[in-house]
């Protein structure tokens, strides 16, 4: 059984390394080129599996040609995949990125909405078992309906908030941990302190607002502070955030507090900035 469920988005990940973004009507040739998995509950899945705990993903890959991509890493990686529609036959949801020299990137992705997932099928062992739970907000169907329980049987469910998505509110009466981008503002909120407010108003117990490089600002129960992100030169920044979150859920699944876990996965997190992609900061980081 795996310690850590995650639900939410796979993609296929086409990154190209430029010196610099092409402007319009122009066309400019790639230093690199890459291919791999990606969608936020996926790099989670696979950075807290290779940091040493049992990951499965919940999503869908399909029988797409293309979805070998996804399938053959996450089995590489050691992630347990739970396709919600195995017999989907469209290509994936494809996402073309481009980064620059300076790290800075740009992306173009086609979103969950035109891949068919069914009504979701939970399978209440898993959820059980499982000691972190967490949802990105993609396939909101299968998020509510297995973080609903996730929460009914005891298992602190977690929200990566990176913006947000046509029926958050109702997934937030399932989660105990947010941890959002700056980028995440619910309806009617236009500052940090009035997204804190809401989610507390929506029962989240723990919160997390990061901002890129700078302090990730926290409520821990009726404690508040900051948690330093370490400074790195930063060469790449993709998925990083997708990397924090599932550090987090690996140290949470370990029996750590929110706050010990959310060090520790800024300091990973920063890190993996060091390299390209969301893949290489794993071959200079052991578990």
């Amino acid at each position: 059984m795996p310690s850590v469920l995650f639900v939410g988005l796979s993609t296929v990940d086409v990154v190209y390394d430029v010196d610099e973004f092409p402007a319009t009507n122009t066309k400019v040739a790639a230093r690199s080129q890459s291919v791999f998995a990606g969608g936020p509950a996926t790099n989670a899945a696979i950075a807290c599996a290779h940091l040493g705990s049992d990951a499965a993903l919940v999503t869908v890959v399909g029988r797409h040609a293309l979805a070998s991509v996804i399938r053959q890493e996450l089995e590489k990686c050691s992630v347990q995949l739970i396709d919600l529609n195995p017999d989907f036959a469209d290509a994936p949801v494809i996402s073309a990125v481009t980064v620059d020299k300076a790290g800075n990137r740009n992306v173009v992705s086609a979103n969950a909405m035109r891949v068919a997932a069914p009504p979701a099928r939970v399978e209440p062992e898993l959820c059980r078992q499982a000691r972190i739970f967490m949802v990105d907000g993609h396939y909101m169907e299968a998020c509510q309906a297995w973080a609903a329980a996730a929460r009914a049987s005891g298992t602190p469910v977690v929200l990566d908030g990176g913006s947000w998505k046509e029926g958050t509110e109702a997934l937030l009466s399932s989660v105990h941990t947010a941890i959002c981008s700056a980028d995440f503002m619910p309806p009617g909120c236009s500052s940090r302190n009035e997204v804190i407010q809401f989610l507390k108003n929506c029962g989240v117990t723990n919160i997390a607002v990061t901002n890129g490089s700078a302090p990730i600002e926290f409520v821990f129960g009726q404690s508040s502070g900051s948690v330093r992100v370490p400074q790195v030169d930063a060469v790449d920044t993709m998925g990083a955030g997708d990397i924090l979150h599932g550090a987090y859920c690996h140290f949470a699944a370990m029996g750590r507090d929110f706050v010990d876990s959310l060090t520790q996965a800024a300091s990973i997190a920063s890190e993996s900035c060091r390299y390209a992609g969301t893949r290489e900061w794993m071959t200079h980081f052991a578990a």
